[in-house]
């Protein structure tokens, strides 16, 4: 096999003759034989698409995606195949596929040849088949007499599935800026809010010490698992009934398949109701092994109800496997439990299939819709399909057959029994207040499923972005859902660098043996190694296609779009981050996850904070005040259908528009939130305004007290002038006011005349006091003032002169107005001459 060489100028790849390709899709236009070693060497490695750490290690131009019948260069990195078109050099997404997502390849002979290269010796006759765990099923073709396809197949070989988990490209990136805080503080504040101790808030100080271990008046939080000695695949704290001991939960742990003993995974913060987990209890055969711990734990679910003196609520034993498959398990020590051996109790069995028929249906549902799409693997529309339209009338056997497909799938059935057990469930809690305890073979299968769905739909918190991470890494992650063997993906037990056991290849199939165990057994706790094996199932992609369902129900009660489970599945099947990465929460402290991998969360929450409640991943029909209790569904609503956004989005990729609606109303709320801020502003101009407007009042007020008083004291000034002039004169002397405001006042005794004139003085409030400026004048002898017979001397050269007798009587005159108002003068005293 070749090995793959870097970019470099002496790496030889095929060359495009730009100046003869007009379209795409044209195998004719492509001069195949030249070869140029600097031409495409290097002319990719700074795409705007490249992620952080993500370098390009092989080109492959004129590659022809057969999906689409689009020509265009293949590139291949340390993460994920890249399909460029050859027209516009933008990326295709059909054509993109992480490594890991690929659950197979496999070369191809054409089978059928289109009419676009019938006849033609240039056609594509090596293929390449790329099946993905997305749905997916792309096809290239490659030119004959090149080497590009066995170079992809070898790199494929390497990177679909490395031999260590440290080779994943969520190693060789880092944690970047999406860090990852310690997810075992984020479980134990979900315990505190469970609890109702929410203003608690946990540390990796309080995780050292152990002080995390608080309780409530039922429940309460313990650290017998902080080493996970009790049991390899739960978390390091477990929240169990207050009323059993540590010392009974170890004895209870034996009694159930790989020591995965019965805690709390929910409880109702008024009714007092939980929703508890486990695995299958080991009955053996003939059902009569018993365990009087696991009895005592089991009752212990049975608290009073609230209200009800004495009276204890019923406990559900809900068993997700078929019956006759619990049975079955019988033989391998397993089992199912008696109601007669647990108090108030009822056993409930789901019938829902195993993983291995979730596998075999999903691949049922994904060739399907490769078939029937708008666009197929093998380039044929389904409406050219068998020769006539399969869709459009005229064949309607095919029309049925295809539909008979998508019954046989099964995939929509598997669905509904989910549903229909998970409202069930919902039901018994909401509306009884019974406990439910939920279990399967191992626990960590269906009894995820269905225990997280049933969260869901009780729990408001849940539905909101902040309440999904919760659910999902406490319920999916901390219990110890095998993500690695059910996404395909290697996992620690089989890198070589941990001392973990590993179990014969007859223990690791699945449904493995659930002999009696021993706490603390590492070769008996650890989970089947799918690596290599087929125990690959798309289990959580299950549950979020179940998620959808109730989201088409309920389209107000969430807080996400069918959008954020699309690109968050996508996220977890690239791999480009750790949090899903390894079989349980211990592997992940061992690989040291949250210190050396990105965050998917960190990640989402960044991209919806660029655009805040308008991003595609916000629901914007969410009404909090609507559902803000549990979600009943009625059983006629159980119908589950295709999942337009993830099922659809490749084979009919005009099909997913249905969320044409969604983004009318997300651009409807972007503009309402501009007219909403333009109203503030105006609103707070509006204020503005009034404020200026209220202090402009206040101005006019003022000035019309200072014009009010003006004119009082005009009017005043005029009486005062009026009254001095009368009296002035009846002194002989003639007082005369200018326009100006002055008086003169003029003093005559025959022939001779003086005349004296007065300034008017202004008060302090501007207003002219003509009483104060002649009262200033009669204070001074006013021939003294202006007589021009005055001496030097200071005496008078005419002392017998009448000027000076009326002088001296003038100088006790005091023309003050206010004094002539005491004294009750009438104006009509003084008569106009």
């Amino acid at each position: 096999m070749t090995a793959l060489r870097p970019l470099s100028g002496r790496s030889r790849s095929l060359r495009c003759s730009s100046e003869k390709m007009e379209g795409t899709g044209s195998w004719d236009v492509l001069e195949w034989t030249k070869l140029d070693s600097a031409s495409w060497s290097g002319s990719y490695s700074n795409l705007d698409c490249l992620l952080e750490s993500e370098r390009l290690i092989f080109e492959a131009c004129g590659v022809i995606l057969i999906n689409t019948d689009e020509a265009g260069t293949l590139l291949l990195s340390n993460f994920r195949i890249l399909f460029l078109s050859e027209g516009t050099r933008k990326l295709v997404p059909l054509g993109t596929i992480p490594f890991v997502a690929i659950e197979k390849f496999n070369k191809l002979a054409p089978k059928v040849q289109s009419n676009k290269y019938h006849n033609n010796e240039n056609a594509p006759t090596r293929l390449l088949q790329v099946t993905g765990k997305d749905m997916r099923i792309v096809v290239y073709g490659f030119r004959p007499g090149t080497k590009q396809r066995h170079t992809v197949v070898d790199t494929l070989l390497r990177c679909n599935k490395p031999e260590r988990v440290w080779d994943l490209y969520a190693f060789t990136c880092g944690p970047s800026q999406f860090g990852n805080t310690n997810p075992k503080e984020r479980l134990l504040n979900e315990y505190f809010r469970l609890l109702g101790k929410s203003s608690q808030r946990a540390s990796m100080n309080m995780i050292e010490d152990g002080s995390f271990t608080l309780s409530n008046d039922l429940w309460r939080i313990t650290n017998l698992n902080s080493n996970y000695d009790l049991c390899q695949s739960y978390p390091f704290a477990l929240m169990v009934p207050k009323s059993i001991s540590d010392e009974e939960l170890l004895q209870t742990s034996t009694f159930r398949a790989r020591c995965r003993l019965p805690v709390i995974s929910w409880c109702h913060p008024g009714s007092g109701a939980v929703i508890a987990r486990s695995s299958q209890p080991l009955v053996g055969l003939m059902m009569n092994m018993r365990s009087n711990s696991d009895e005592k734990l089991v009752a212990s679910f049975c608290t009073q109800l609230a209200g009800h003196k004495g009276a204890r609520r019923k406990l559900y034993i809900v068993d997700a496997r078929p019956r006759k498959n619990a049975l079955a398990n019988g033989a391998k020590g397993g089992g199912s439990e008696s109601s007669s051996n647990y108090l108030q109790s009822e056993i409930v069995f789901l019938g829902i299939d195993n993983i291995h028929a979730m596998r075999e249906s999903f691949s049922r549902l994904r060739d399907y819709l490769d078939m029937h799409g708008t666009t197929s693997s093998d380039g044929t529309s389904s409406f050219l399909r068998h020769g006539g339209w399969t869709w459009g009338g005229g064949n309607l056997s095919s029309m049925s057959a295809s539909v008979s497909v998508l019954g046989d799938s099964g995939w929509l059935s598997h669905i509904q029994s989910i549903l229909a057990g998970v409202a069930w469930i919902a039901a018994r809690v909401a509306m009884e207040s019974a406990s439910v305890l939920v279990h399967c073979s191992d626990g960590w299968d269906r009894t995820t499923q269905l225990v997280s769905l049933a969260c869901l739909l009780l729990d408001p918190y849940y539905r909101t972005f902040s309440g999904f991470q919760a659910l999902v890494e406490k319920d999916w992650l901390a219990f110890g859902h095998p993500f690695s063997d059910r996404v395909g993906m290697p996992n620690v037990s089989e890198s070589g660098n941990f001392e973990l056991p590993i179990q014969s290849s007859s223990a690791r199939s699945f449904p493995s043996s659930p002999v009696r165990q021993s706490p603390g057994s590492a070769a008996a706790q650890s989970s089947s190694s799918s690596y290599g094996l087929n125990n690959y199932s798309p289990i959580f992609l299950q549950w979020l296609d179940c998620i959808s369902q109730l989201m088409r129900m309920y389209p107000s009660a969430f807080e996400f779009s069918p959008t954020f489970l699309v690109d968050f599945i996508d996220c977890l099947l690239s791999c480009r981050f750790g949090n899903f990465l390894c079989n349980s929460e211990k592997e992940r402290q061992q690989c040291g996850i949250s210190e050396t991998c990105g965050c998917i969360w960190a990640y989402l929450a960044d991209l919806r904070s660029s655009s805040g409640t308008s991003h595609v991943h916000c629901n914007p029909f969410y009404d909090p005040s609507r559902y803000d209790g549990p979600l009943l569904p009625p059983a006629a609503a159980l119908a589950p259908t295709l999942w337009p956004q993830f099922h659809l989005r490749w084979a009919c990729p005009v099909e997913p528009n249905v969320t044409e609606t969604e983004d009318q109303c997300r651009a409807m709320t972007v503009k309402y939130s501009e007219m909403k801020k333009e109203k503030e502003e105006a609103e707070r101009k509006v204020d503005e305004l009034s404020s200026a407007m209220e202090s402009l009042n206040e101005e006019l007020l003022n000035e019309r007290d200072i014009s009010r008083a003006a004119r009082e004291s005009a009017k005043r000034a005029t009486k005062e002038r009026a009254v001095i002039s009368r009296a002035v004169q009846s002194l002989g002397c003639k007082v005369k006011f200018t326009r100006n405001g002055d008086c003169t006042v003029e003093v005559e005794d025959g022939p001779q005349k003086c005349s004296h004139s007065i300034p008017q003085k202004q008060s302090e409030d501007n207003t002219t006091d003509v009483s104060e400026s002649i009262s200033s004048v009669t204070e001074q002898n006013v021939c003294e003032a202006v007589c021009p017979l005055r001496t030097r001397e200071g005496t008078c050269r005419w002392p017998d002169a009448g000027c000076a007798r009326i002088g001296n009587q003038f100088l006790g005159l005091k023309t003050n107005f206010e004094a002539f108002d005491n004294l009750c003068v009438y104006d009509s005293y003084f008569t106009a001459e």
